[in-house]
């Protein structure tokens, strides 16, 4: 019987283990490499390819947890088993946060060593594949934008223009197109990275408490104000204050937000005197402000204030380009989240993710490639989707079609989207084949 292309590195200080790795390794037609030492170890990984890498953890002058360490570092893709005579729960945390796949303590079994192996030279796979992952997002990602289409481009273009200034930013755009992302971009790959950043949701703090929340207040200012308090601003001092859902902020906030503004200086609920402060400001919304100006509902000498720059972040249907990329971003988020639930996406349901047009943008992306990793086993195919992905249809907009087209057009999307499978359409439409090939020709 050839040897299994799978090299495996067995480390241990004692003669007897590593025989008797050597030998049930060999049995199952592997091949096998032997270490007494750390250092011996780091010689044969790097004049080697090894597969997994079988260690003790207590050897002579350094531990074997200095090996998982340098192999995490140096070899991020390399499946580590470790195999011990004195457990801990320390050694096992240890092992656990620099990736071992897993804890064999002596002694053990000959089935419970090869479920084992089994077990850790299947995980090199998901391993390469979400180290490739992350290595792609790295290349395709602005701090924590993901993206290659030229609306993305055009916002990073935006952010290298302004991040090292303190000008006045103004982020417009649909929920869940990522405006946090691009203001926490703005702040963090600039010379200001290292001072506060703090975000405000205005529309999730009730309108009798922002005013407080951002500009502090002093003891007795109103009920329950028992001593004085510094706001979200005064936290912000050096930084940026990240102002989401501006729209909400009601009249008085609308004030004294054109104070802080106009005279770089807060004035706390209940006090006289001025604290002058240097935050720069970032304003976001998804409402229409010139709408609520227009109504009465907004200030305009505010909104020209905070429109000093103004950054448009498109809706996820006119960067499509950028789905599967998101993908790939979610799926390794929640594969490392979920206990290395590593899985791939199906070109079916990757076509399908690409056709919708995604009404919640990257938040509902998000959804919905987190309950796929929970949901699917391996790979994410189209039966993984939800339904209202699956068979959802867009029209051409403003033009209305005939009842005979409509269905057409469906019918071929439940099709789509069952891989040309009529049996399981007509199940799905509730019709038979024979009445599915009739519409299709009609």
């Amino acid at each position: 019987m050839q040897l299994k292309k799978e090299n495996i590195l067995i480390v241990d200080d004692d003669i007897h283990i590593r025989e008797l790795l050597q030998r049930h390794l060999q049995s199952w037609n592997y091949h096998t490499y032997k270490a007494v030492s750390v250092k011996e170890a780091v010689q044969i990984l790097r004049d080697t390819k090894i597969d997994l890498l079988i260690t003790d953890l207590r050897m002579p002058e350094i531990d074997g947890s200095e090996l998982i360490k340098f192999v995490s570092e140096h070899y991020p893709t390399l499946p580590k088993l470790v195999v011990t005579g004195y457990p801990s729960v320390q050694d096992s945390l240890s092992a656990i946060k620099y990736g071992v796949v897993d804890y064999l303590t002596k002694p053990f079994t000959k089935t419970e060593l090869e479920q084992a192996i089994n077990k850790s030279v299947e995980s090199k796979i998901d391993s390469i594949s979400s180290f490739t992952r992350a290595e792609t997002q790295k290349e395709k990602a602005y701090g924590e934008i993901i993206g290659n289409s030229e609306k993305i481009n055009d916002v990073i273009q935006i952010i290298e223009r302004v991040k090292d200034n303190k000008a006045t930013i103004f982020i417009k755009g649909e929920s869940g197109t990522g405006k946090e992302l691009v203001a926490r971009a703005i702040h963090y790959q600039g010379k200001f990275s290292r001072a506060p950043f703090i975000t405000v949701n205005c529309g999730g703090i009730p309108e009798n408490l922002l005013e407080a929340e951002l500009f502090g207040y002093t003891k007795g200012a109103f009920t329950g104000a028992e001593k004085n308090r510094d706001g979200f601003f005064q936290a912000a001092n050096g930084g940026t204050i990240f102002l989401d859902e501006i729209g909400n902020a009601s009249t008085a906030v609308q004030s004294r937000l054109l104070r802080v503004l106009q005279e770089k200086e807060v004035v706390k609920v209940g006090a006289q005197k001025a604290e002058k402060i240097d935050v720069r400001i970032i304003a976001a919304t998804n409402s229409d402000l010139k709408e609520m100006i227009k109504k009465g509902a907004f200030r305009e000498d505010l909104y020209y204030r905070l429109t000093v720059v103004e950054i448009d972040v498109a809706p996820l249907r006119e960067r499509k380009e950028d789905i599967l990329l998101l993908v790939e971003k979610f799926l390794f988020k929640y594969g490392a989240e979920y206990k290395d639930r590593f899985v791939k996406i199906s070109p079916e349901a990757s076509a399908i993710l690409e056709r919708y047009d995604w009404p919640g943008n990257i938040r509902e992306l998000e959804n919905v490639i987190q309950r796929a990793v929970i949901m699917c086993d391996k790979t994410v195919e189209v039966e993984c989707l939800p339904d209202s992905l699956k068979y959802s249809i867009q029209f051409p907009e403003n033009e209305l079609l005939p009842l005979k087209e409509m269905e057409k057009l469906y019918i071929q999307k439940v099709l789509n989207a069952t891989n040309n499978n009529k049996t399981k359409a007509a199940g799905i439409l509730g019709i038979d084949r024979k009445t599915i090939r009739m519409k299709l020709e009609d």
